[in-house]
């Protein structure tokens, strides 16, 4: 009976650890996940030393490009500009890897997602798992829907 009742409280342990893995494996948030993706992939260009804000590297495009430097995203507020609003699509438009696109180019920036295809692959996967929504729309194009369906978890 009680080596009945240990395998019981064992294979309900086992149960809820398993559905508390697989809840947190499909969670993707920024600090888990894109952050620690974005120092290592991107941070080197868009860091802090990065040109300010979108507006000022705009103003002085070519002399933030002569530095090697694009508009500064290491921060979860800075990304969500180039996500959600006002620079809607942004992000998602240069890493994708253009299956989703009309020419099948992918982004500008998808080849610095890993050094191999499979790699590259995997980080894509991890942002749109973040982002929900993969859309490529611009806020012109963007209906409420869109919208509501990008997630950008913390």
């Amino acid at each position: 009976m009680i080596i009945r009742s240990i395998k019981f409280l064992l294979m309900i342990s086992f149960i809820f650890s398993l559905s508390a893995f697989n809840t947190q494996a499909q969670e993707v948030s920024y600090r888990t996940h894109i952050k620690p993706l974005f120092d290592a992939k991107c941070v080197f260009c868009h860091g802090k030393d990065a040109a300010p804000e979108y507006y000022a590297f705009k103003e002085e495009k070519d002399k933030w490009m002569s530095k090697g430097q694009g508009m500064r995203m290491d921060t979860y507020s800075h990304l969500i500009f180039y996500t959600a609003w006002p620079d809607t699509g942004s992000l998602m438009r240069r890493l994708d890897d253009g299956k989703n696109t009309k020419d099948g180019k992918p982004g500008n920036m998808y080849q610095h997602l890993g050094s191999t295809e499979d790699e590259r692959q995997k980080n894509l996967k991890i942002f749109k798992e973040w982002v929900g929504n993969w859309t490529l729309k611009r806020w012109q194009e963007i209906t409420k829907e869109d919208m509501n369906g990008i997630k950008v978890k913390y």
